[in-house]
């Protein structure tokens, strides 16, 4: 618990009395706050409850993320376990939490545990939490034995949790009661410096002579119940005016303090990775990356504008389709309704390799042969970056160690290669480069990205490894099998090991998933789009989440592939695939495949005018300047005797070279 202010708040409250509404307000000050949802879908007849969550998730700001807990109740525990200081938690709520502990399908369980569990978790946290709980111990007594289950344990539940909580509030017809104070400041005040101002959070808040702070969040509903003050927020009261007044019944929460990056050591001579960058947050050190970063958002109201401006157009069908949401992505990244087609694309290929069980079924030395392979304009991603006029840049990153054994890397490499990923961001961007295909070729990255995924998202690994196919294209379920028992080793030595972003990629990530996220990072706070495809582009952007959450809105998904750990990534981040094609071409080569049909749509939705119908500018004759297109009058469509007549043979010419001619091009096949 900190002595500076709360870290953990249970609120409490009746059905629509206000409570989740007065929860979410505490944490308004946050730059990114991670959601956990505990509710379970329900019937899909059930309109009545989808509305209930559908309301709640509309009032969540875009720079919130959302983790679904429904699947395992012991998860939550987990993440609030492993949350860093800096981190803004709110649970919504123990309710469901409780109702999805009793479902019989998690059964046999030990209930009172796992509530235990919860409630050290609480204790022990360093980040802020705000937990949202339903008060049903002030109701009749259920008639039912499994009713009277559920109010059992989630009374003691809410007792625990209470308990384990700095501050504890009661939302009642909207009002919030204050039933648990939050803990005061480490110095006793005495009625002499009743009147010395409270320095929290860089603002200035006079305290009660009781030493609790008085009223200092805007969020707060009952700040007037506080005693009032002669001058203003930032003044001392007149002497006497508080030590002479009664204490107040209601004591309010006091403002948290503001997170204070620590410097990072001084950059090593000759490391290019450690050199500085000159993008924001800065210190005097050089670049911070850190979790919490505020970075910037794409346009909010471009986007759908963009969108609703199609059912304008001048087009003879139905439209585009789901290929909108590509437009409304570009005006949103591009801040514009009318977006144009990424002109200049950068494609990046993270060449890294990872030991140990991760890469069993891999033939030795085989991702090298392609990233070499890359680099002299051979093979299919170069030619498909050929063809799509795009830049290819292949990027070498830190070989990671057998992560069953020990972390992959150390955590040293893990902020050299988070640096190194966001100058290469910056890089393109400097150069004029619209949007970065992200890809990668090294040996064991499935595997890695599994575990990403099951340490940050709760999923198991047998159920996001794809299978393992071989040069002749047979699947090779003893090399899967190998992997798997790689991943669950390496997540039973890391089981009592921090989840935060850092560690993960230190743990189990690795050096190409590190300088991935990187890149989204860097990305992000350049404004430049991101293509990403494959299972480390997905894994860095579940890592980059956790360090700015801002970072998923900047992120495009063209084609799932069939991967398994593409597709639960993809749902996690929000990130709806454009197109279903399975394709299997590589990390990078899917997304290029696909780059040529997206660009078309953004020329086409930029070009069409208005239809006449809705006030739109109708000629028929073109510009001086631009081409005529072909009309049907320029071609005949007669036929006669000559049409039908047999060919004459072939004069004297030269020998086939028994090869299919191909138009020349830029391009040579390697």
């Amino acid at each position: 618990m900190s002595v500076d202010g709360w870290n953990t708040v249970l609120v409490l409250g009746g059905i629509r009395s206000g409570k989740s509404e007065f929860a979410e307000s505490l944490v308004t000050d946050a730059p990114v706050v991670r959601y956990l949802a505990t509710a379970p879908e329900g019937d899909p007849e059930d309109t009545e409850w989808a509305t209930r969550l559908a309301a709640h998730r509309a009032r969540r700001p875009g720079s919130w993320t959302t983790e679904e807990t429904t699947e395992d109740p012991r998860r939550l525990a987990d993440v609030i376990a492993s949350a860093e200081r800096n981190e803004t938690l709110l649970v919504d709520d123990l309710g469901g939490w409780v109702t999805v502990l009793l479902d019989p399908e998690h059964q046999p369980a030990d209930d009172v545990a796992t509530i235990a569990e919860l409630a050290e978790a609480i204790r022990t946290c360093p980040a802020r939490v705000v937990l949202v709980s339903p008060e049903v111990g002030l109701s009749l007594v259920p008639t039912t034995p499994l009713g009277r289950a559920f109010t059992d344990a989630l009374g003691a539940a809410n007792r625990s949790v209470a308990d384990a909580c700095d501050a504890v509030a009661l939302v009642v017809a909207g009002q919030p009661v204050w039933l648990k104070p939050a803990a005061s400041a480490t110095t006793p005040t005495t009625p002499d410096s009743a009147t010395t101002p409270t320095v929290l959070g860089g603002a200035t808040a006079p305290t009660t002579p009781g030493g609790a702070t008085a009223p200092g969040s805007a969020t707060a509903s009952n700040r007037a119940a506080a005693p009032a003050a002669t001058g203003s927020a930032t003044e001392p009261a007149a002497t006497g005016s508080l030590a002479d007044a009664e204490p107040t019944p209601e004591v309010q929460l006091p403002e948290v303090l503001t997170h204070t990056p620590p410097a990072v050591p001084a950059q090593e001579p000759g490391n290019p990775w450690a050199a500085p960058t000159m993008a924001l947050p800065m210190v005097a050190t050089g670049l911070v990356i850190q979790p919490g970063m505020e970075l910037p958002m794409p346009d909010e109201y471009a986007g759908p504008q963009a969108v609703d401006r199609l059912a304008t157009l001048d087009v003879p069908g139905a439209g585009l389709g789901v290929l909108d949401r590509v437009v409304g992505f570009a005006a949103a990244t591009q801040g514009t309704t009318t977006p144009q087609a990424w002109g200049s694309v950068r494609v990046l290929l993270l060449h890294g390799d990872h030991a140990g069980g991760a890469s069993a079924g891999t033939v030795a030395g085989e991702s090298s042969r392609r990233a070499a392979q890359a680099r002299a304009g051979r093979g299919a991603l170069a030619r498909l970056a050929a063809e799509s006029g795009a830049s290819l840049q292949v990027v070498d990153t830190p070989a990671a160690a057998p992560m069953e054994d020990q972390p992959a890397l150390t955590l040293d490499q893990v902020d050299s290669a988070l640096r190194y990923g966001w100058r290469l961001a910056e890089q393109a961007a400097d150069a004029g480069v619209q949007l970065l295909v992200l890809g990668a070729c090294g040996a064991g990255t499935e595997a890695a990205a599994a575990a990403v995924l099951a340490a940050t998202a709760g999923a198991e690994p047998p159920a996001v490894l794809g299978r393992v196919i071989t040069d002749s294209g047979e699947i090779d379920d003893a090399a899967w099998m190998i992997r798997c028992a790689a991943v669950r080793d390496a997540l039973h030595r890391t089981r009592r090991s921090s989840r935060g972003a850092k560690d993960i990629l230190a743990e189990l990530g690795g050096g190409d998933v590190a300088v991935a996220s990187g890149v989204l990072l860097g990305a992000t706070a350049r404004r430049v789009p991101v293509l990403i495809d494959g299972p480390v582009g997905v894994a860095a952007g579940m890592v980059s989440r956790d360090l700015a959450g801002q970072t998923r809105h900047w992120c495009l998904l063209a084609d799932h592939g069939g991967h398994p750990a593409v597709r639960l990534a993809a749902d996690v981040l929000g990130l709806t695939p454009l197109l279903d094609l399975r394709m299997d071409l590589g990390e990078g080569a899917n997304a290029l495949v696909a780059l040529p049909l997206l660009r078309s749509v953004l020329a086409l939705a930029a070009a069409l005018p208005v239809h006449p119908s809705l006030g739109g500018d109708e000629d028929p004759s073109p510009a001086a300047d631009e081409p005529a297109y072909a009309d049907a009058s320029d071609f005949d469509t007669t036929l006669d005797e000559s049409d039908f007549a047999e060919p004459e043979p072939a004069g004297p010419g030269p020998a086939s070279t028994g090869v299919d001619e191909q138009p020349a091009s830029g391009w040579r096949a390697g």
